[in-house]
C-alpha cells in the first residue's frame, strides 16, 4: 500500500505571486506576476496555482492550506477586527477525469487566490507555505521579501 506522503511526492505544483490572479475558461490569467519584493504594506496581491493531481489520486477530495510564514518559520499574524489572526487561505478541491485522458494522466487544476493589503514589517523574509492534505513539500513554497525603511522611501 502507497502512503499518502509518497502519492503527495508525485503532485507536481506550479505557483506564482502576482498583483493579481483569476481562472477562466479552464485558464489561469496571472497580472504582473513573477514578484519577490513588496513594500511592507502590501498592495493587493493574488498567487496562482496549477496543480497536477495523479491519476490515482483524482476523483477525491483534497484540502489545500497557504500559511503565511517568516524565514524562520514562524507563522505571521495580523490584528483584525476579529483579533490576531494568523494570515492564511485554506479551501478544497476534487479533481475529475475528463473523457478522453488516458489513464495515468495527471489533470491539472488551476485555482487563484487573491487577497487585499497586508501589513508587514519592513525589510524582512516571508515565505507562503503550500499543504496539501497536511503535507507540505520544499517546493511548495513562494518566497518574498519586504524592502527596508530606507528602499521604501527612495521608491
Amino acid at each position: 500500500m502507497t502512503s499518502p506522503e509518497a502519492v503527495l511526492s508525485e503532485v507536481k505544483v506550479t505557483m506564482v505571486l502576482a498583483d493579481y490572479a483569476v481562472v477562466a475558461e479552464d485558464k489561469l490569467t496571472v497580472v504582473g506576476g513573477g514578484w519577490t519584493v513588496t513594500g511592507a504594506q502590501t498592495a493587493p496581491f493574488g498567487i496562482g496555482v496549477i496543480i497536477e493531481v495523479p491519476w490515482n489520486q483524482t476523483n477525491q477530495d483534497h484540502q489545500f492550506r497557504f500559511a503565511l510564514t517568516d524565514i524562520d518559520g514562524n507563522a505571521v499574524e495580523v490584528d483584525t477586527p476579529e483579533g490576531t489572526q494568523i494570515v492564511q487561505f485554506e479551501g478544497g478541491f476534487q479533481v475529475g477525469r475528463p473523457p478522453g485522458v488516458r489513464p495515468g494522466s495527471a489533470i491539472p487544476i488551476k485555482f487563484a487566490i487573491n487577497s487585499g493589503p497586508i501589513s508587514l514589517s519592513a525589510g524582512c523574509h516571508y515565505v507562503w507555505q503550500l499543504a496539501i492534505d497536511g503535507q507540505e513539500q520544499e517546493d511548495w513554497r513562494l518566497a518574498f521579501s519586504t524592502r527596508s525603511e530606507a528602499q521604501s522611501q527612495a521608491a
